[in-house]
């Protein structure tokens, strides 16, 4: 049994058929999830702060009317429904009309209606002067704090509800470039036309839904089919410790796990090689802190003769250029 949505009457003249509203209609497409490629966690759906993108929890969030830019009014579920409580609880029937003038356009979502509290009588009393009419109702129904207009449809043993786009929502045929609505101005020949015709004739059949499957849905459940019985599957993991790849779920590696099995004897040679290994790194940097004091030696011993040798030329010129100036002096 689906989930009621909505409870109510159908207001038709001043008679009202309580009624209960349920969706008439479920999903069978393919759906699938968004998941971390990493770790095949899930991807969640997240409420953001536009402003300051921070995930806002569903205590926080209410309904506001923007009436002016980035100003707005904050109604409440309660308010929206006391603001006029007669058209959220009601199906009013505006016209009856001859199927055949609402165009499929127009349809959007079906329901079915159900009876409510002992209302059979007056369900079954609308339900069946509508078929021998071969009408349908034009009405307004508030669903979700949203107005709707909707055609209510005898169905079988039900009454269908099935919400209509408003005529704003459905695009105008001017905005598109047709060709002419006359054959002939279009350029189409009689006997193009005759065999056309003649191909309809051969295709029309009686409509039975359950004739037309959704393949690709099949064809996607069947891939998915395979490839869990070839154990081609991923699981949620840890990010930090990613899977290693092997061919399959059930099938080991047998060449892997000899390798990783040789050196693992007695006396637990993987700790010793551990071990070993620790020490060569530590030998491996202390040889080279030796070699860096080796080379610091080396490059001071070579920078003192070049040092005593400035020391020396700057001392020669210093005494030359004192001899000149007594010389200079004993002259005057």
């Amino acid at each position: 049994m689906p989930h009621m949505i909505w409870k109510g009457a159908i207001s038709f003249g001043l008679v009202h058929v309580p009624v209960q509203l349920y969706p008439a209609t479920r999903s069978e497409k393919v759906g699938f999830n968004l998941l971390d490629k990493r770790t095949i966690d899930p991807i969640g759906y997240r409420q953001i702060n536009k402003r300051t993108g921070k995930e806002v929890t569903r205590d926080n969030i209410v309904r506001g009317y923007e009436y002016e830019k980035d100003r707005y009014v904050v109604l409440t579920d309660e308010e929206i429904r006391a603001a006029n409580p007669e058209s959220t609880q009601t199906v009013d029937i505006l016209a009856f009309v001859e199927a055949p003038d609402i165009s499929f356009l127009y349809l959007d979502t079906p329901y079915y209606l159900a009876p409510d509290r002992k209302g059979e009588k007056v369900y079954a009393l609308l339900r069946d002067a509508m078929k021998e009419s071969g009408k349908i109702g034009v009405a307004s129904v508030v669903l979700h704090n949203k107005q709707h207009l909707a055609a209510l449809i005898p169905v079988g043993p039900v009454l269908a509800l099935n919400t209509l786009r408003w005529s704003e929502e459905v695009r105008s045929l001017d905005e598109f470039k047709l060709p002419d609505e006359s054959a002939k101005k279009s350029g189409v020949t009689t006997r193009e036309l005759d065999m056309a015709k003649k191909l309809i004739d051969d295709m029309s059949d009686t409509w039975d839904p359950s004739e037309y499957k959704d393949t690709f849905r099949d064809d996607i459940l069947a891939l998915v089919d395979k490839k869990v019985r070839a154990g081609k599957i991923e699981e949620v993991m840890d990010i930090e410790t990613p899977r290693e790849a092997r061919p399959s779920a059930d099938i080991l590696d047998l060449s892997d796990l000899l390798k990783r099995s040789l050196g693992r004897g007695k006396g637990k040679p993987a700790a010793r090689a551990a071990r070993n290994t620790e020490d060569a790194e530590q030998a491996q940097v202390e040889d080279s802190d030796e070699e860096a004091e080796d080379a610091e030696k080396a490059s001071r011993k070579s920078r003192a003769p070049a040092k005593k040798a400035a020391r020396h030329a700057t001392g020669k010129a210093a005494r030359k250029s004192t001899s000149s100036t007594a010389r200079k002096r004993r002259a005057a």
